[in-house]
């Protein structure tokens, strides 16, 4: 048992032992704030009660069958974007090797695609869906990678996978009930 039970559970959700304070602030910064950028970006380009679509110029959108409702979405992204956060700073705080900054890196992707996933909205079809199957892609990668760093971590991103699955599903769905909006406006 560590001579500190704060750091000791620290280390066991961080997978930190034997890193800094300041490796570890560090790490949970910029995991926090990559996340949070992507967030940020989603919550920027949602639809409000005022604005049923962020992009209104264009006509409505014929919708999957399958679509949830916007509740569900409100309640599984939080959680997703935490579990994504805590494992990236997992392999942050990993021992560098080359199977760690590779995971890294791939991490850092599948959080700018998600940006763009989200910055191009509803309207912009082919470009969503790019990008949808892009960040599925890279997740899967991702968990790949994190696997041979740090096993937790992997797991962590599993739901996430699925989900991103399941929206590519409805993006793909939107995209051939939608021909007009396949080309990027």
């Amino acid at each position: 048992m560590p001579a500190n039970p704060v750091r000791g559970a620290v280390d066991g959700l961080a997978n930190s032992r034997g890193r800094s304070a300041q490796h570890i602030l560090i790490g949970l910064g910029l995991t926090v704030g990559a996340v949070a950028i992507s967030a940020l970006v989603a919550r920027l380009n949602a639809p409000t009660e005022d604005n049923d679509e962020v992009y209104s110029d264009y006509e409505e959108l014929v919708q999957p069958e399958i679509k949830p409702p916007p509740k569900v979405f409100a309640a599984i992204w939080p959680p997703l974007f935490l579990t994504l956060t805590l494992s990236g700073w997992r392999i942050w705080n990993a021992p560098k090797s080359p199977a760690r900054t590779q995971a890294l890196t791939l991490w850092g992707l599948v959080q700018a695609l998600n940006a763009v996933w989200m910055a191009l909205g509803p309207k912009r079809l082919s470009g969503q869906l790019a990008a949808a199957v892009a960040s599925f892609g890279t997740a899967s990668a991702y968990v790949w990678r994190a696997r041979a760093v740090d096993p937790p971590a992997a797991n962590l991103v599993g739901p996430y996978v699925g989900w991103i699955g399941f929206a590519n599903v409805l993006t793909e769905e939107l995209w051939r009930k939608n021909p007009d909006y396949r080309v990027m406006h």
